[in-house]
């Protein structure tokens, strides 16, 4: 009969938590949010030998267990709730070996609460080249657990791990620091008004402002009386209780670890003098930025043109090979199109989300945030504005929910309406069918014009959150004062299994996420578009056989199909927008696509591809329909002008309802998700009228 055990990892930021979650679980994980908050949570599953199985759960990045944030305060709310069914059987409290110092203090914590805990000792290969060396089994007996020495990066030390995890049940529990040393006659007192509740249980539930809305309250709910201490009082007991345990990891630290200064190497300082430079740092990372996206666009080319040609292919053959019908139509015009208009994208998001993890995997990453610090603060915006802003080229969602980091409310307000400038992946298939349309090739001074292109648009969002950041910190009237502090972890080689795994990961997620919606809207589409009210849809083949008699075969039936499509549901409501739109450029299928995005904005492309599909017979790619897509005067619809003007468009709209409904639940009020909507809307229109009389 198999067992299952429920183990917490946890850890400080930076200490290679998620390498060993990686390495433990591979790709049997999961990611999601814990309920009812907008803190991801990732889950996963290892065998740890034939009969039990380990049900892992990697939580926030954390510093201590007094929390200063709500991804700190998910993690007390776990680790105090037995209710829960992910409450642990042990935690696993992972460190890194240069800064055991300070990760110990999270160890000690966690140890009070009476949970089983391991200790794991991550980065060993570092030991050498870094002059450490580490009293193993003094240690164990210092701090009265057990101890794995693990290199994910050489992945050794990990079937210890396995090891002493399905012997959890012989690990101490007792105490590290004994907390009646702080204040003798306050924890006296606490002891005797709940014999039966764990002591630094109840002092993390007094001290700490975290919803414990399923620990047991009628055990713990007559703690209000404790609370009534003064709150300088209850302040300066934590401050004593770090000390303690600092004091407690001094002297351990001072029989079982040895470091050797001599031995390690500058090569950190010496690295950060040119990459965190004045000039030089900014010139790297536009550098960075520039090889990233020429990348993006030269590395996947190949693979676009496959996938772009076996789904023309893959439509073809449908029709051909079965029945005509609703359902082969359905399949061939609706289904199929609309799923190519997205999984032609997947090498670039693939590369997208690889950049982006390496920068991350290296430390760089965290340069970058600092880096950026020194501009952002003219702009009324935190340096952790940072990282939402940086993420937010991955998905406007989860940077969104990043925000969460930045202490100060005025602050984070900004950075949250701010945000949705930053070009998204989901932008990403809108750009690269335009640039591939509408920009030439060629290159300038060795750089090919539609990377440079690409680059502009990620530039110019970029420049618009700042820009609407400074006129927000101005027109805001909200008083506050915050304070920047940012972790530089060291540099190191990415590991690839985290890299691969990232890149699978988000990429699944991007498709299978784009995926629903995509279905969903290209079925909708495809009825709209082939079924429609009154005699000239319904009698479509005959009025255009007697209007343009002298038209056979093909020339007919495409003209059939058009005229068919004009007359749609699909039709008419494109129609109907048409006069609103076609300052911009655009025409009634454009405006369709624009509409049907507000869901996505990557269903952009998919909703072309079906229209387009049910246009036409032709075995064409979607990018080939578009480029022969012409206007009433004969000149082609997509050019330079209305090219640049819907790039831009969607560099500005807020079309996304996830991110309007992530906004809402993070400022808990639907009055800033629709000065999003309608204020970013409204400027995506005037640049985008601009630009196309202007270029015209």
């Amino acid at each position: 009969m198999s067992k299952s055990l429920n183990i917490a990892l946890l850890g400080n930021p930076n200490t290679g938590k998620t390498s060993v979650f990686n390495r433990l679980t591979g790709l049997s994980q999961k990611v999601g949010n814990y309920p009812g908050i907008t803190v991801e949570k990732k889950e996963g599953v290892c065998k740890l030998n034939r009969t039990t199985k380990a049900h892992i759960i990697d939580l926030p990045g954390t510093y201590s267990l007094n929390a200063s944030s709500m991804d700190e305060s998910v993690v007390i709310e776990l680790l105090l709730n037995k209710n829960s069914k992910d409450f642990p059987d042990v935690a696993v409290v992972v460190t890194d070996v240069e800064n055991l110092k300070r990760n110990l203090l999270l160890f000690t914590q966690v140890k009070d609460l009476g949970i089983p805990t391991l200790l794991v000792v991550n980065m060993a290969d570092q030991m050498k080249r870094k002059g450490i060396s580490i009293d193993i089994p003094l240690l164990e007996e210092k701090l009265n657990t057990k101890i794995a020495l693990v290199s994910t990066r050489e992945n050794k030390g990990l079937e210890v791990l396995r090891e002493l995890l399905l012997n959890y049940r012989q690990l101490s529990t007792a105490p590290t620091i004994a907390l009646e040393s702080i204040d003798q006659d306050y924890f006296d007192n606490l002891k005797k008004a709940f014999p039966n509740q764990q002591l630094y249980k109840l002092w993390l539930v007094i001290t700490q402002d975290v919803n414990f809305a399923k620990i047991d309250r009628n055990r713990v709910s007559d703690t209000t009386d404790f609370k009534t201490q003064s709150e300088p009082h209850l302040k300066r007991m934590q401050q004593k209780e770090t000390v303690k345990r600092y004091q407690f990891i001094n002297g351990i630290l001072k029989e079982t670890l040895v470091v050797d200064l001599d031995s390690a190497t500058d090569l950190r300082s010496r690295l950060d003098r040119i990459l965190i430079h004045k000039f030089w740092g900014y010139v790297i990372f536009f550098v960075i930025l520039m090889t990233i996206f020429q990348s993006i666009f030269d590395w996947s080319s190949i693979p676009q043109d496959l996938i772009d040609s076996t789904f023309a292919s893959l439509s073809e053959g449908v029709k051909s090979s079965l029945p005509e019908g609703v359902f082969t139509n359905l399949l061939a015009e609706g289904i199929i199109p609309g799923l190519g208009g997205i999984v032609i994208f997947i090498p670039q998001i693939a590369f997208l989300f690889l950049f982006i993890s390496i920068l991350e995997e290296t430390g760089y990453m965290s340069r970058v945030v600092f880096l950026m610090d020194r501009g952002l603060r003219r702009f009324g915006l935190n340096g952790k504005s940072v990282i939402p802003l940086i993420s937010g080229t991955a998905c406007a969602i989860p940077a969104v929910m990043a925000t969460r980091n930045i202490e100060n409310w005025k602050e984070r307000l900004i950075t949250i309406l701010v945000t949705p400038f930053t070009t998204c992946s989901a932008r990403l298939p809108v750009y690269a069918i335009l640039i591939a349309l509408v920009i030439p090739q060629g290159s300038f001074i060795g750089l090919n014009y539609q990377g440079l292109m690409l680059m502009f648009l990620y530039l110019v969002g970029f420049g618009m959150a700042l820009l609407s950041a400074w006129i927000l910190s101005k027109t805001l009237k909200i008083q506050s004062k915050s304070y920047f502090v940012v972790e530089m972890p060291n540099y190191k080689l990415p590991l690839l299994k985290n890299v691969g795994i990232t890149v699978w990961e988000k990429t699944r997620s991007f498709v299978t996420e784009a995926g629903k919606i995509i279905l969903a809207i290209s079925i909708l589409l495809w009825v709209m578009a082939s079924y429609g009210p009154g005699r000239d849809f319904e009698e479509a083949e005959q009025i255009v056989t007697t209007t343009y008699s002298e038209l056979k075969g093909e020339a007919l039936a495409t003209k059939i199909n058009a005229y068919r499509l004009e007359h749609s549901y699909i039709g008419i409501l494109g129609k109907t927008l048409e006069p609103v739109i076609t300052p911009l450029g655009y025409d009634w299928k454009i405006g369709i696509a624009l509409i049907s995005s507000f869901a996505a904005r990557e269903v952009f492309v998919g909703t072309l591809a079906t229209i387009y599909s049910v246009e036409s017979d032709a075995e064409e790619t979607i990018k080939n329909q578009m480029a022969t897509e012409v206007r009433s005067d004969g000149t082609p619809l997509f050019n330079l002008a209305s090219g640049i003007s819907l790039m831009l468009f969607y560099a500005f709209a807020m079309q996304c309802m996830s991110t309007l409904a992530i906004v809402k639940k993070e400022t808990n009020s639907w009055k800033w998700p629709m000065i999003q909507l309608f204020g970013m809307s409204i400027l995506a229109y005037v640049i985008a009228f601009s630009t196309y009389q202007m270029l015209a």
